[in-house]
């Protein structure tokens, strides 16, 4: 059997649970994904994808309500100590270290680098844009790739 050349991985977001409470906790953000090994945490905010190295990676967000709108604004893969990985940062505009102006990605996608040690979890920050205004980017920094 043939793996994936992608895996796709779908934000599932309660935006107005998610705006109401200020979090993406709580019931308010479901991660899937539709990879070919058994990833662990599907339908939590702790979803761990299992990848292996040149896959790529699709992220998409979409509203529970298709009314309202949600993006991803960023992804950023997370240091051991929690910090933001230098070399990680990608914006909405899809550029390293650049902050985006225009936030309308409903896509982001990215290829499994060959130097992720396999067996370890790399964590990610995922910042996602509902609506507009100051409390409108929220992010959490559970969800993980793991190298098969």
């Amino acid at each position: 059997m043939a793996l994936k050349p992608q895996v796709n991985i779908i934000a599932v977001v309660d935006v107005i649970g998610a705006l109401s409470g200020s979090t993406l906790q709580n019931g308010n953000l479901c991660m899937v994904d539709n990879g070919d090994y058994s990833s662990t945490g599907q339908g939590t905010p702790e979803l761990c994808t299992f990848v292996r190295s040149g896959q790529v990676i699709q992220w998409s967000a979409l509203a529970v309500d298709l009314q309202t709108p949600v993006e991803i604004k960023g992804i950023t893969f997370l240091g051991p100590d929690g910090a933001a990985s230098p070399l990680s940062k990608q914006s909405a505009n899809g550029e390293n270290g650049d902050e985006g102006e225009k936030l309308d990605l409903e896509h982001w996608a990215g290829m499994v680098p060959p130097f992720l040690v396999p067996g370890v979890a790399y964590k990610y920050r995922l910042e996602l844009q509902m609506y507009e205004g100051d409390n409108s980017v929220l992010h959490v920094d559970s969800p993980a790739l793991l190298r098969v």
